[in-house]
């Protein structure tokens, strides 16, 4: 063998340890940074779990506050339905007990039982030379006569009870109508 053969066998075995060198740390590097990327691929893993459990959680917390409110929100619904219920009793006990004082007052100028009269002025009555009045009772403890007043034909007192019928419940209804905004707006 020759100066150039054992050189090129000594240049061949350099080679070779240098690739299997460098074969070897490739497989160590390899496996180095493959456990380090394991390593990172667990823990975004564990983050990423982490971030879908917090996630949950706060999708259930703000359902539950939902819920809450729409709890609160019917209740307090409810409570408004429950007055305005109570409300709407007493607007009708209201009504009915106007309609049946009016009907009441109606019969007793119906039967005679109640007149209606009104104050007539006593000097214009005597500029046109009435003298047919009826004059009011005189006040207790008193001698002196009451004003002058004169009666009113039972059909104009009816029409006049009518009047004031239509007047009343107009009257009750604005008062429900007021109390049932006052309600709602609160």
């Amino acid at each position: 063998m020759s100066a150039w053969g054992g050189r090129l066998i000594a240049l061949l075995a350099l080679v070779l340890v240098c690739a299997l060198g460098a074969r070897a740390a490739w497989v160590w590097q390899a496996n180095v940074y493959g456990k380090q990327l394991a390593e990172q691929a667990d823990d975004y893993g564990r983050q990423l779990a982490a971030k879908d459990r917090l996630h949950g959680r706060e999708r259930e917390e703000a359902a539950a506050a939902a819920l809450d409110q729409l709890e609160e929100q019917q209740r307090a619904r409810r409570a408004l339905e429950a007055r305005l219920q109570d409300q709407t009793k007493m607007h009708w006990k209201e009504m009915n007990d106007a309609q049946q004082a009016q009907a009441r007052l109606r019969d007793r100028l119906a039967t005679a039982d109640l007149r209606l009269s009104v104050l007539v002025d006593a000097g214009t009555l005597a500029a046109q030379g009435c003298d047919g009045r009826v004059r009011e009772a005189p006040a207790t403890g008193g001698v002196v006569h009451g004003a002058v007043r004169a009666q009113l034909d039972p059909a104009h007192a009816q029409r006049i009870v009518d009047i004031t019928d239509e007047g009343d419940q107009g009257l009750i209804a604005l008062k429900a109508c007021q109390a049932y905004v006052r309600e709602v707006t609160n």
